[in-house]
């Protein structure tokens, strides 16, 4: 039974609005007054809201300057914006005119974009800075289909397919909506992110995302009241679904954080009750935490573990899972809230209920830190071709070693070599002009084959185990899961990005991207020049962060111990090609750009 959620439920059910036009129609309809989005205008320094009567204003306006491009149901429109109440309306405005939506990431590389563009057939681009498209222009002719490229941003007049918006949407006439209501019309291709090769565009259709909708909704309840924060780019589809649509089904109010490096103000300033993320960001904030403690010494450290030790007995006591707190741990947790748990969850806004992490594993640790000092965090599972959840925590079954059980209406099972199966009216039509990769993914019974190594307990919680093609294998024969060795690393805040390495080699190393500041730090106390490149290379420097990763992976076998390493204070990309717009490693394009390095660690121990 889930715990009531303070407010009003709202919930407009697939049943009653099988289209995503149709959902936001029904949407504004339903509750005209209520705020619906807020955002930051950097002209008055303040934050704007717009009600969903504004928003379906603003859709209409939009979708006649739309319609006068005169594109047929079914061609493909693209969006490169950063989240805002413009991504809102061009997504909106396309879908009431039976237009495939294709989001791309704002930061990705010009020739990626320009092969989704062109690969896809785009008829139409959104995009924010005029500089943006005149990267793409070189790479015109690999999109032959585009005919009008949109920017939010003032474009200079008579500047070839390039329109601003303003411009664009003046004076056109008011167009009605021409979507159909057939829930299983494609809505939109996602294109995945292409690490270990093209990107591919997954087909979904309004059932896909609108049943995924629904059954988020029937596992943790959200209210109108509540307000999100959305800052993971709404090209993800973690971000889409959950941040997005979910709160048009449920009424609630979205404000668009203005940037990652302004999260942590925002937070304070719009005060969440439901956050969306990845576990980088948690990251980050454990981190920040950690460098704090060891600044302030160890009573405040201790302070902080014992805080931490005594609310995680009480959050397992709460599932069913413990015994509470002894009578003295009871007594002193209220003293722990006020000085430890509660400066926490304040720099968090203060008013989170429920804070959603998916898109990679998060570490034990912080798991442990984060619940144990209040904040609810739900581990879920899910991958594009899903539209995108399969599996989640709820807040009164929440397993944080697990990813879960799976949502209502969604199967689960384990095939060959334990991979998990999904099977569920979420599972996408397909992949775009691909058939024969198609068949791969999706078998004749209808399970999409996800590629992860899952283990289902007898409650039927999931977990993830690893990558059936990351999974690497030493010379020896031993098998390393390289994303586990990752992310026990980068629990140190030394590492900023971490990939280890060692398929067909006698032993684990790894190439790893340092913190500046931690680097800093760490070479002061060895007396090296932090500034210096050679120090990076310094047999000593090497020796110190094979220390720091030592008690780090000392959980995993012996053969899994990382012996070398290589440093640098250069970060991994977009931009350089060595991780996707999702900051997955592009594993492959890391050991061609570091092949000589590679080479010299292994000579170095032959």
């Amino acid at each position: 039974m889930q715990p009531a959620a303070p407010g009003t439920l709202d919930i407009i059910p697939f049943a009653q609005a099988p289209t995503l036009p149709g959902l936001f129609a029904q949407r504004c309809e339903r509750s005209p007054q209520a705020e619906a989005y807020r955002q930051f205008d950097p002209a008055t320094g303040s934050w704007r809201s717009w009600s969903w009567g504004d928003m379906r204003a603003a859709v209409a306006r939009w979708r006649a300057a739309l319609a006068r491009e005169e594109l047929p149901v079914g061609e493909r429109v693209a969006i490169m914006l950063r989240n805002s109440v413009e991504w809102v309306c061009f997504d909106q405005a396309a879908q009431s005119l039976g237009l495939v939506v294709v989001p791309l990431y704002a930061t990705d590389n010009a020739a990626n974009i320009a092969y989704i563009l062109g690969d896809c057939g785009a008829r139409v681009l959104l995009l924010e800075e005029p500089g943006r498209w005149q990267e793409l222009a070189a790479l015109q002719a690999g999109m032959p289909r585009l005919q009008r490229v949109l920017c939010t941003a003032p474009v200079s007049p008579g500047d070839g397919l390039l329109r601003n918006i303003g411009t664009w949407l003046a004076g056109a006439p008011e167009s009605p909506p021409r979507a159909g209501s057939d829930p299983d019309a494609l809505a939109t291709i996602v294109y995945t992110s292409g690490t270990t090769g093209k990107p591919k565009g997954v087909m979904l259709s309004h059932r896909n995302i609108l049943s995924n909708v629904d059954a988020v909704l029937q596992t943790v309840q959200v209210v109108r009241e509540d307000l999100f924060l959305s800052f993971l780019p709404l090209s993800h589809a973690l971000e889409r679904t959950v941040g997005y649509y979910a709160p048009v089904a449920t009424g609630s109010a979205v404000a668009f954080a203005r940037s990652v490096q302004e999260l942590a103000e925002d937070l304070t300033t719009i005060r969440p009750t439901v956050l969306v993320s990845v576990p980088r960001i948690y990251e980050r904030i454990y981190a920040k935490i950690q460098q704090g403690l060891e600044a302030k010494g160890a009573p405040a450290r201790q302070l902080f573990a014992l805080a931490e030790t005594v609310g995680w007995q009480r959050f397992e006591a709460a599932q069913h899972r413990g015994e509470p707190p002894g009578a003295v741990a009871a007594l002193m947790w209220p003293v722990l809230r006020h000085l430890v748990a509660d400066k926490l969850l304040a720099r968090l806004g203060g008013r989170l209920r429920i804070a959603v992490s998916g898109g990679a594993p998060v570490s034990k640790k912080l798991m442990h830190c984060f619940i144990g000092l209040g904040l609810p965090v739900l581990q879920g599972y899910g991958l594009t071709e899903a539209a995108p959840i399969v599996c989640a925590n709820r807040l009164e079954d929440n397993l944080p070693d697990s990813v879960g059980q799976p949502l209502p209406g969604i199967e689960v099972t384990l095939g060959e070599r334990d991979e998990l199966l999904v099977r569920g009216p979420n599972v996408m039509q397909g992949y775009w002009q691909d058939p024969v990769k198609t068949a791969e993914a999706i078998d004749a019974q209808g399970w999409l084959h996800t590629g992860d190594i899952g283990h289902i307990d007898q409650a039927g919680h999931v977990s993830i185990v690893g990558r059936l093609k990351e999974i690497l294998v030493t010379s020896t024969g031993e098998k390393v899961p390289p994303a586990d060795l990752e992310l026990a690393i980068t629990e140190d805040p030394l590492f900023d990005q971490v990939m280890v390495i060692g398929e067909g080699r006698p032993f684990v190393s790894a190439l790893a991207v340092l913190n500046p500041d931690e680097w800093k730090s760490l070479a002061q106390s060895l007396q090296l020049d932090p500034q210096a490149a050679e120090t990076l290379r310094r047999p000593e420097a090497k020796e110190a962060v094979l220390r720091r990763i030592e008690p780090r992976v000392a959980a995993f076998p012996s053969y899994a111990r990382v012996r070398q390493v290589d440093l640098t204070l250069e970060p991994w990309t977009t931009d350089n090609g060595l991780i996707t717009p999702t900051m997955k490693l592009r594993r492959r394009q890391l050991e061609q750009r570091f092949a000589g390095a590679i080479q010299a660690l292994y000579e170095a121990r032959s």
